[in-house]
């Protein structure tokens, strides 16, 4: 597990940027996820044969170590949650909010995580 900047209360510590780190962070924080990261990790790694390149692969990490960073963070899972529900919201003026809020965690996220 890495260092990190204090966030608060987080509920693990930051993962390493590698697959068997990032499948333990989630079998905790988000077990029924585990499906997907397989599903998606199977599709970066085919893209990453067919197209001779690693960028499919540090995108996988990426987004992954993103995801469990917000869920990580009960700060970052609280607002991420909270946008995510008013992203349809009958009123655009919330919808519009939301979709503000929504970019603005996983620009969090994302940033924290390429520290």
């Amino acid at each position: 597990m890495s260092t990190q900047a204090d966030h608060g209360h987080e509920l693990i510590p930051r993962p390493e940027h590698t697959p068997d780190a990032l499948r333990a962070a989630l079998a905790i924080l988000a077990p029924r996820r585990l499906e997907e990261m397989q599903s998606t990790k199977d599709e970066a790694f085919a893209r990453a044969v067919e197209w001779q390149s690693l960028s499919p692969v540090r995108s996988w990490v990426l987004a992954w170590a993103r995801d469990i960073e917000i869920a990580r963070r009960p700060d970052l899972s609280v607002r991420h949650a909270r946008a995510k529900s008013d992203l349809e919201h009958e009123d655009p003026v919330v919808a519009q909010d939301a979709l503000r809020e929504l970019s603005a965690v996983l620009d969090e996220a994302m940033k924290a995580v390429r520290e």
